[in-house]
Formats: structure tokens, sequence, C-alpha cells
């Protein structure tokens, strides 16, 4: 197991991982969570080198991804970075790139009655005006969980707040910055259930945060 504590904070600066192999040649991973080797919860940053292929399979409990880079394809259609998309447990596909790409992939983590099958090219989706200056592009939500994007303008100070549920974070762009440290992008960060800061940033910085869906049991 990897990450599998719940109660702890976790914070990875992925640009500073090795990649590793996958079962399938051209797609290296690197891993940020995992519940066993190959099954089970799973979150992970997946690359594929150009012309590579991974072999149909099931998503048994669901598959969530966000495009980083490059595009990713399926026998459905192409993704290109900044497209957000979710295949509830029940779907299959078989995925591939032509130019490569890098992509954030969470596995088994659907709630009980979370089936919506979506994509959202965020690079053409609208912002909505949040809290302060920050601007959100809401793309999931279901009974506690929230999935959005999240743009911060430079000098914006967030008021302190708790995190029910829990919060994940992934920086895409900038920096993202609280009282416990400096978050470039390409860092991803977990918080338990109930815990709290006072996020800022010092430039224009955009991630991608989830919250409501860690346990709330402890």
């Amino acid at each position: 197991m990897l990450n599998m504590n719940f109660e702890q904070r976790v914070v990875i600066p992925t640009h500073e991982q090795e990649w590793e192999p996958s079962p399938m040649a051209g797609v290296e991973r690197k891993k940020l969570e995992r519940e066993s080797a190959e099954s089970g919860r799973a979150t992970s940053i997946v690359r594929y080198a150009p012309n590579s292929t991974f072999s149909a399979h099931q998503h048994p409990a669901g598959e969530e991804i966000f495009v980083l880079d490059g595009v990713f394809s399926d026998e459905h259609g192409d993704y290109p970075a900044g497209t957000y998309f979710r295949n509830p447990p029940g779907t299959s596909h078989s995925p591939h790139s032509v130019p490569g790409c890098t992509l954030l992939v969470k596995l088994c983590q659907f709630a009980p009655g979370d089936t919506a099958q979506f994509q959202i090219n965020t690079n053409t989706a609208q912002w909505l005006p949040g809290h302060g200056g920050l601007h959100v592009m809401p793309l999931h939500n279901f009974e506690h969980e929230h999935v959005a994007l999240v743009k911060w303008p430079a000098g914006e100070v967030f008021k302190p707040h708790r995190h029910f549920g829990g919060e994940e974070i992934f920086v895409l762009s900038g920096c993202f910055c609280d009282e416990f440290g400096r978050y470039p992008a390409g860092t991803w960060l977990r918080s338990p259930h109930m815990s709290q800061h006072t996020p800022f940033v010092e430039e224009e910085t955009v991630i991608w945060v989830k919250t409501g869906h860690l346990p709330v049991g402890y």
C-alpha cells in the first residue's frame, strides 16, 4: 500500500519523482496513492509515449482522468490537454495516444450511485466568479464530493477554512501556497477530513481540486 492512511497529510512534488514502467510497453507512471499492486484505489500520473496503446479494459469501480498535456484517445474520441472526464463503474475502453500525453488518473474512487459519464474540455468551458478574486470552473458534483478548477489571481489570499471530507489538489500552473509550504506546478496534495489551512498565491495559479470525498469516520 502507498499513502492509504487518510488521516495523514500528503504532499508529493511529482516533478521530482522517477517514472516507473506499467504493465504496458510505452506507458509509465508516478504513483501517488495505491491500495495494491495492480488493483483497487489508485491515484497516479500516467505518461503515454507517442503511438503507445493500452489494452482494452473495464472500469469495475470507475476511472477519473484529467489530461495534463498531449492528446489522449480511445475508440470514443480524442481528448486534448485540459480535458476532464469520468468513466463510471461498468464502462470500458481501449486507450491510446498518437502524439503522447500525460494524465492525472484516479481509479476505484466513485461513490455508490455516481454513474455520470461525460467529458469537459476546460479550454472552452466557462469560468464562474468565486470568493474574492477567484474564478471557479465546476467539473463534477455528487453528494459531498465536488471537483473543480480554481484560478487564483496574483496576490490572492483565501480565508482560513476546514476541509470536511478532506481536500485533494493538483497544481496545474503557478505556485500554490499556505502556511505549511509552497507547492509549484506538478505538486499533488491530500489533506485529511477537518484539516485546516490559509491558502494564498503570489503569482497567477490554477489548481485542480476535489473536496468532500475522503473518509470522515476517524
